[in-house]
């Protein structure tokens, strides 16, 4: 039998142990700063290779971070991203096809902030991360599609969007001029009178600001979300200086005949055509979007600055992106929901304190942040999630998980898949309303689809057999099981 002493000596270090352990254990929680764009493509970034439009903020968040040059979202449009990123489903595994929440699909299943808030995280949103109406649902200050069990508090940030004071045009369905601004989904470009707390992102950033005051000595998983460049192009009179005039605006190329090899299904639903945008109004949309890019930059700047001077830093996850991408003319396409490139690619920048700045060309989704984070946080990474964890690629960004990225167009019933070299497009899953194949080794910006040429017949043979088993293989979850 060990002496009294020597049992309280013991006992006494393995408390002096345990309490060590569990205080390592609190020092190595990382905070998690999420912060989303809405409707962003990455060629308006400057760190994205952008030369007119300057985003320094983002930038200086990419000089420390990894940025991801080939990363994907699953839906492209706001509420099935969004969705399928929160929940860690494809949005044919939960159904969300459109702007509703998804948890009466996934149960009691926890969402990405909430596995986070379950672990004992402060979680918390600030505006946009799940589906939210813009401009009309900004204006009202309502939650939209929110999810209420994600968060242990949400915050909205209503502004005038459209009806903010200023010099305004209405640019889509407009070519008399004689139509005044206006509301909904349309392409309207305002030079706002007054500062950035006037408008909605600006609200959203002072509210980040004050969270991540409150709650530095606490772990958090902290959703940021802009509404900027999503329509209307609304931002400060300052912000658009570096655009003026608009006729400096370059547009990108355009083919004669460019949509005469893809089907009408890979027609986009915004066009220079339809929206009756001449030459000058589509240049001032490029230079309203990149003023509304500019102030939403600007406001990341402050939410960034609030965590250095938190002393957070080196304490802090910090990820951004959007929900998918832009056209801003590519084809003479506008706007979102196409499969092409500059639709269904999205920017991604992930920081975590300690590893070293990279760029990173390997193939990655939306769906991988939720495994990634939770696994580089320590927690739990769920094993019904359907994305990847990539966090190796944050240590060696030459590793790949993914022979190819995967997404749709659930309003035109379209398929993406994306390999290295190839890119296949598919409308509706037996292919009755067409097919894309563009080989983005020689033909990058997609002009030419051989879809139809018989010498391609077996790699569009290939892809078929891989989007069916794709799908079989998503709707393989466990949101029909207990």
């Amino acid at each position: 039998m060990k002496p009294p002493f020597a049992v309280a000596f013991v006992s006494a270090l393995c408390t002096v142990s345990l309490f060590a352990t569990n205080s390592a254990a609190d020092e190595a929680k990382y905070n998690v700063l999420f912060i989303i764009s809405d409707d962003l493509t990455s060629t308006a970034l400057s760190c994205y290779g952008n030369k007119v439009c300057a985003t320094p903020n983002i930038d200086r968040l990419a000089a420390r971070g990894t940025r991801f040059t080939r990363a994907y979202c699953q839906g492209t449009y706001c509420g099935p991203s969004r969705a399928s990123f929160m929940s860690g489903y494809y949005p044919h595994a939960t159904g969300v096809l459109g702007y509703t929440n998804p948890r009466p699909q996934i149960g009691d299943r926890a969402t990405w902030s909430q596995h986070f808030k379950n672990n004992g995280y402060y979680a918390a949103r600030v505006s946009k991360i799940f589906h939210m109406g813009v401009p009309g649902g900004i204006e009202d200050g309502g939650d939209g599609a929110d999810d209420v069990a994600s968060w242990s508090e949400r915050f909205n940030s209503p502004g005038p969007e459209w009806k903010a004071a200023g010099d305004g045009e209405t640019l889509e369905g407009n070519p008399d001029g004689k139509k005044p601004v206006v509301g909904g989904n349309t392409f309207v470009v305002v030079e706002a009178d007054g500062d950035d707390l006037v408008h909605s992102d600006g609200r959203t950033a002072a509210k980040a600001v004050e969270l991540i005051a409150k709650h530095k000595d606490e772990p958090f998983w902290l959703g940021v979300g802009f509404v900027r460049p999503h329509v209307p192009f609304v931002a400060p009179k300052p912000y658009f200086g570096p655009f003026l005039p608009y006729d400096k605006m370059e547009l990108p190329e355009k083919l004669p005949g460019d949509w005469d090899d893809i089907p009408k299904a890979g027609i986009n639903y915004k066009t220079s055509l339809n929206m009756k945008m001449d030459v000058r109004r589509q240049k001032k949309a490029v230079g309203g979007y990149y003023a509304s890019v500019a102030y939403m930059d600007a406001q990341v700047g402050k939410v960034l600055d609030a965590l250095e001077e938190a002393g957070l830093n080196e304490k802090t996850i910090v990820i951004f992106t959007s929900d998918h991408g832009y056209h801003l003319g590519e084809h003479d396409f506008w706007a979102k929901v196409s499969l092409r490139e500059e639709s269904a690619s999205v920017p991604l920048i992930i920081s975590v304190p300690g590893k070293q700045p990279a760029v990173c060309h390997s193939l990655v989704e939306l769906l991988d942040l939720y495994p990634t984070i939770a696994g580089v946080c320590g927690l739990e990474i769920p094993s019904r999630l359907q994305g990847k964890n990539i966090a190796t690629m944050l240590d060696d960004p030459t590793v790949s998980v993914r022979d190819a990225a995967f997404s749709v167009a659930p309003s035109r019933q379209g398929f993406l898949l994306r390999e290295d070299k190839w890119v296949y497009i598919q409308y509706k899953e037996d292919a009755s309303a067409g097919i894309e194949l563009f080989d983005m080794e020689m033909d990058p910006r997609q002009f030419t689809n051989l879809a139809e040429l018989p010498e391609h017949a077996p790699i569009v043979a290939r892809f078929k057999a891989k989007l069916a088993e794709k799908l079989r293989e998503l709707r393989d979850n466990d949101l029909d099981r207990s």
